[in-house]
């Protein structure tokens, strides 16, 4: 396995620690020089700030957590030099007071990945949305 793919695997790892955490300023600094895309291409957050905002304003949280716990898996890693494609899929599990622990939403990424100055980034994650359960303990807005 190559060092590109092991920075990769930890930046897709990093995204799901940082989401747990509420750590939001950490999750826009992420995508500092990303773009995050719906399944037709359409650009909902770009950069730091507004990824933050979206996460920040978007999240429900208890006690200063969202009490999930984000799961990727299945990554598949294209390295084709200083860029990187990744499909990967996800589950979001739940539990909060007078609802049990149950997955909440689960789907697969379409990521790409850019090195810039030795360091892997997300370039972009695209959100592929397959089956929605109750996500209103979690989300302020609705799941198209």
């Amino acid at each position: 396995m190559s060092d590109a793919h092991e920075a990769i695997r930890n930046l897709l790892g990093s995204y799901t620690e940082l989401m747990d955490a509420a750590d939001w300023p950490a999750v826009g600094e992420l995508f500092a020089d990303a773009s995050l895309v719906t399944s037709d291409g359409a650009v909902f957050a770009a950069g730091a700030a507004q990824v933050q905002a979206l996460y920040e304003n978007g999240t429900r949280l208890y006690d200063g957590s969202p009490r999930t716990r984000h799961i990727t898996a299945n990554p598949i890693i294209t390295v084709d030099g200083p860029s990187a494609s990744v499909r990967s899929s996800y589950v979001v599990f739940q539990a909060v007071p007078g609802m049990p622990l149950q997955p909440i939403i689960t789907g697969r990424y379409r990521d790409e990945f850019a090195l810039a100055d030795g360091a892997w980034r997300f370039a972009r994650r695209c959100f592929l949305v397959d089956h929605v359960g109750e996500l209103s303990h979690h989300l302020t807005y609705e799941v198209p």
